[in-house]
């Protein structure tokens, strides 16, 4: 069984939730774990559950975000575009952004870009700064997105957590220069929150507001794995 985790982006300066990034866990032997691969599940089966899920979240009264991940794999799938369009649709007015956890080509994010953006649907483009998400990597997308995130957990976890101020301030004036949204990940205490501050960002996401959580069928947020 599958189901969509959720864990909620917040507005600081106003001490709001503004959307939920979704996350997908399988169950297996009673525990829920992130899947070995994310197209284990059809797109056409996430729309099913992400419907679900926003109903039970009541976005589509309070205009909430959702956001979905993408990757290359399922980026290429002939029936991405169509499924992801029809899901919009259905979820109106609720808002929807796909955050691609891999840089397209040019001629991809062009395609994306024309797609999505006639459907009132926002492109992100996740993990900046680590793994392939490197900026000259992604410099050619980012007059086609909306949005980049900064995740510090990803540093941290790779033994660098000194670089994440410098790396913060860098990718920070990019959004800036690009006017693109940013969203700091791997917000995990006060600590983090006053040096998100500090810079002047004012999206955060992380354990300290909130780790991901099922929702039970009664609209109440679950604690659950992530």
């Amino acid at each position: 069984m599958y189901r969509f985790f959720v864990q909620p982006q917040v507005d600081h300066s106003h001490r709001a939730v503004f959307g939920y990034e979704l996350l997908l866990r399988k169950e297996m032997n009673g525990h829920w774990a992130v899947p070995k691969s994310f197209t284990e599940l059809s797109l056409d089966k996430q729309a099913e559950l992400l419907e679900q899920l926003a109903s039970q979240l009541q976005t589509k009264a309070t205009n909430q975000v959702l956001a979905l991940n993408l990757n290359r794999q399922q980026a290429e799938d002939d029936l991405m575009l169509g499924t992801i369009i029809y899901l919009k649709k259905r979820l109106n007015p609720a808002a929807l952004t796909i955050e691609l956890t891999e840089c397209p080509s040019l001629n991809e994010i062009q395609k994306y870009s024309l797609f999505f953006h006639q459907h009132d649907i926002k492109l992100s483009i996740d993990d900046v700064g680590t793994g392939s998400n490197t900026f000259e990597n992604i410099r050619h997308a980012l007059p086609f997105v909306d949005q980049i995130k900064f995740a510090m957990q990803n540093l941290r976890m790779s033994g660098q957590a000194e670089r994440i101020p410098h790396e913060l301030a860098f990718w920070r004036d990019i959004a800036q220069s690009y006017h693109l949204e940013f969203i700091l990940e791997g917000v995990e205490d006060q600590g983090d929150q006053k040096m998100a501050e500090q810079q002047g960002i004012e999206w955060h996401q992380g354990y300290y507001y909130g780790k991901p959580r099922l929702v039970d069928d009664g609209r109440q947020l679950v604690n659950g794995g992530c």
